[in-house]
């Protein structure tokens, strides 16, 4: 099997994500991690499995807006904040109105968001969810949360949970996908 993880990050809590969810995928192949700024169609259309993932910023995936103000935020931090080498670049908007339609592809989608309640944060990986839907994948995992606290730090042991996360992904795409799963209701997972 071959994934790829296509990720959005601010602050380099997604990327590192990204990066953890590929270590628990690499169980079951290859696998390539790369920015929303650098995601081709060429990648989409080689991978088996397509793993995408942003921050949530007003309850739901970035804009222009809140990228910007997340921007001047860390200009405005005195150090706290860092941005990630790929935050300048275009976000999953972007990439999805660009993104060709795709045939016989399995995704899933994750989200970094605040340690609180969704209907408080929202969450960026139903919106993800949705547009990989509506593009033509197939999700095979609900979307996952993964949480950072109010210093925008990721809370100890997401990143062990990330890459637990990655390798069920690797067992979830052998089964049938979860939107043949009567049970399955779009937008539905780990909601602390």
């Amino acid at each position: 099997m071959r994934s790829l993880v296509v990720y959005e990050s601010m602050y380099g809590n997604t990327h590192l994500l990204a990066d953890h969810i590929a270590e628990g995928l690499r169980v079951h192949g290859e696998v390539s991690v790369v920015s929303v700024a650098d995601a081709t169609d060429e990648d989409v259309a080689s991978a088996d499995l397509v793993v995408v993932g942003g921050p949530t910023h007003a309850h739901g995936m970035t804009s222009a807006t809140s990228r910007k103000s997340a921007v001047d935020a860390a200009a405005k931090s005195d150090g706290t904040l860092h941005l990630d080498a790929a935050a300048a670049g275009p976000g999953l908007r972007d990439w999805f109105d660009e993104l060709g339609p795709v045939v016989d592809k399995r995704a899933a989608a994750f989200d970094t968001r605040i340690d609180t309640t969704a209907i408080l944060t929202g969450r960026a990986s139903r919106g993800i969810s949705h547009r990989l839907s509506k593009r033509g994948f197939t999700m095979v995992s609900h979307p996952e949360s993964f949480l950072v606290d109010r210093h925008s730090s990721l809370l100890e042991g997401e990143s062990d949970r990330a890459t637990k996360w990655g390798e069920e992904l690797g067992h979830q795409y052998q089964w049938p996908p979860v939107a043949d799963d009567p049970d399955f209701h779009e937008g539905v997972g780990r909601t602390p």
